[in-house]
């Protein structure tokens, strides 16, 4: 399995981990990465995808709605709510990720992760907002909202 790979699955486990104590303050990152330690040479590309997602939640979640017709965010499964964040923010702000990787990447968590209906679900979410950030319609990307520092876990 790849660095970003790992990275990725790593980020999702511990977002799910801080949605289902409905707390994304910093002391749950730093208590995820107490217990189940992130090895050194995955842990740029974790701490960037968990932050990233943290800081620009409300935004993302706000995407997220507009594309997923008859499921609001707070209905979906913590597993696809979460494997969407990252996707999105992959998709929105990380340039040197090409789109078709995020979605790939988005749909194997899913698959990997989530329920069997999770990976098409996943794919029809995140190319509904691909599509639209290639036209431009996305409007705003560059203002998500985010916080001014990051969080660097202790452990």
């Amino acid at each position: 399995m790849g660095v970003r790979t790992r990275s990725r699955e790593l980020a999702l486990q511990a977002l799910f981990y801080m949605d289902m104590h409905k707390n994304i303050a910093p002391e749950m990152l730093e208590r995820y990465c107490r217990n189940f330690k992130p090895d050194d040479n995955v842990m740029d590309f974790f701490l960037t995808l968990v932050n990233g997602v943290i800081e620009r939640r409300p935004r993302i979640d706000e995407v997220i709605d507009r594309h997923s017709a008859n499921w609001k965010i707070g209905r979906m499964s913590c597993v696809d709510r979460n494997v969407l964040r990252l996707g999105v923010f992959e998709l929105t702000h990380l340039p040197d990720t090409p789109a078709k990787v995020a979605i790939n990447e988005a749909i194997n968590s899913a698959k990997k992760f989530g329920t069997e209906e999770s990976g098409a679900f996943i794919n029809g979410i995140l190319d509904s907002v691909r599509i639209e950030l290639e036209q431009g319609r996305l409007d705003d990307v560059e203002n998500f909202p985010g916080a001014s520092q990051t969080i660097e876990p202790d452990a």
